[in-house]
């Protein structure tokens, strides 16, 4: 009975090792892709809700200028609808920060 040598059996477990690692990248790597995909569709339905979503809310101030026009004057409506507009984002701003502060402590 011949045994091969010590040297040879550990070079070829190494060899065997690095196969098995190798084979276990290439499946967690098609995994991730076959995962990506979805993602990937989802990120550019996303992507077109949010423009749509920030469009809205642009043709709302602008309506909401033009309404006020009439009465504050065109000047007039814009400082008070911009101005509103950027006091709520502030106000949503800072409560968006006191909360990540609340988790981060």
């Amino acid at each position: 009975m011949s045994e091969a040598p010590i040297g040879e059996m550990v070079s070829q477990l190494v060899d065997d090792g690095k196969r098995y690692a190798r084979a276990e990248i290439a499946l967690y790597r098609a995994k991730a892709l076959d995962k990506a995909q979805p993602l990937k569709a989802a990120a550019i339905l996303g992507g077109i809700a949010f423009v749509l979503a920030f469009s809205s809310i642009a043709a709302l101030l602008f309506g909401l200028i033009l309404a006020l026009a009439p009465l504050a004057g065109a000047l007039g409506a814009t400082v008070i609808v911009i101005g509103a507009a950027l006091a709520l984002a502030a106000l949503l701003g800072y409560l968006a920060v006191r909360k990540v502060r609340e988790v981060v402590q």
